[in-house]
């Protein structure tokens, strides 16, 4: 990154405050229960957890949403809770983060997923997780209310986010709905994907994979620079996308664009405490960067950047604008 100037980076994050968006996804609340382990059960052979301390944190769409919050955006949400408790305390997050909640619409027949994970020890070592979830595709009835709210905000939004966690609302209806849509009103319409569902996604402008996802959408291991610009020439050909970006981990990640050779974006040196949502931020901070401006390359360089803040935060994590200015510039070698 030293090779770009931070006015390049700081002149597109200026921006991000006067943009909006969509995000449409699976709505998820994570429940997080942190304690002590003391002694083992005298009924089971499994540790007692004294727990001292929970809370709640958005998850899956919600956190995708409440990163372009926190970095200024004015953000809708869409997407499908249940009628119960756990729905009102996730309406109230996202509230309290200044995100719209227009787009969400309840279902009786559906739980809102809630996601437990207790933790223990000074390690903070995960002991376990209870899913509670209705996979089921989201009925039709309420799938079309959402592509109908879509269609009638349409042009409030600068771009639209697909978040699909495989819990029912990224169906072929839902998107056959909205593709269309953001292709007839030249919205940027991104995609972070779920491996099965790849068939789903064909005329996106944007999609995210990770290196395993992307090599089971091929049906081959991406593992080398060879196979790895192969599958992501055949993403891009096969999705006819405006840019596939594939995230690599500790190798950083990748970018392909249409009758452009692809273009590796290195990782940052940082310490990894937690990997948890950091696709999540990278797809909101690529997408708000895409309408703010930047091109995809300028693009990958700010969320790359955006990711490593996060990995080095425990828990699911957003970042703050401030926050990204600091890291860009000092990536930047303070070039100004």
């Amino acid at each position: 990154m030293k090779r770009y100037r931070y006015s390049t980076f700081a002149d597109v994050v200026s921006r991000f405050g006067k943009k909006r968006l969509l995000v449409v996804g699976d709505l998820l609340l994570d429940r997080y229960i942190w304690g002590e382990v003391s002694r083992i059960s005298p009924e089971a052979p499994v540790p007692v957890v004294w727990a001292k301390d929970e809370r709640y944190v958005p998850g899956g769409a919600c956190n995708v949403a409440s990163n372009l919050a926190s970095l200024g955006a004015d953000v809708s949400l869409a997407g499908v809770v249940g009628s119960d408790e756990r729905a009102g305390i996730l309406k109230g997050l996202m509230d309290e983060r200044g995100v719209r909640l227009e787009g969400v619409f309840s279902d009786n027949n559906r739980p809102t997923i809630l996601k437990t994970r207790i933790t223990a020890g000074q390690n903070e070592q995960q002991v376990l997780r209870i899913d509670r979830e209705n996979v089921d595709p989201v009925a039709s009835p309420v799938t079309r209310k959402i592509i109908n709210h879509i269609a009638g905000n349409i042009n409030e939004y600068d771009g639209i986010i697909i978040e699909d966690y495989g819990k029912g609302l990224i169906t072929p209806a839902l998107l056959k709905g909205v593709v269309p849509l953001a292709r007839k009103h030249g919205k940027i319409l991104s995609v972070d994907p779920k491996e099965s569902h790849f068939s789903y996604y064909k005329g996106v402008s944007v999609i995210t994979p990770n290196h395993h996802e992307a090599g089971r959408a091929v049906g081959y291991a991406l593992d080398n620079k060879k196979s790895l610009e192969k599958g992501g020439s055949e993403l891009l050909r096969k999705l006819r996308a405006r840019v596939v970006l594939i995230t690599l981990g500790e190798r950083g990640m990748m970018v392909f664009q249409k009758d452009k050779p692809p273009r590796r974006i290195p990782t940052l040196a940082q310490e990894v405490f937690d990997v948890s949502g950091a696709g999540d931020t990278v797809i909101s901070v690529y997408t708000l960067a895409l309408v703010s401006g930047a091109s995809p390359i300028i693009a990958a360089h700010i969320s790359n950047c955006a990711a490593g803040i996060v990995v080095g935060h425990r828990g699911t994590a957003v970042v703050g604008r401030k926050e990204l200015l600091a890291r860009l510039r000092k990536e930047t070698g303070k070039r100004t």
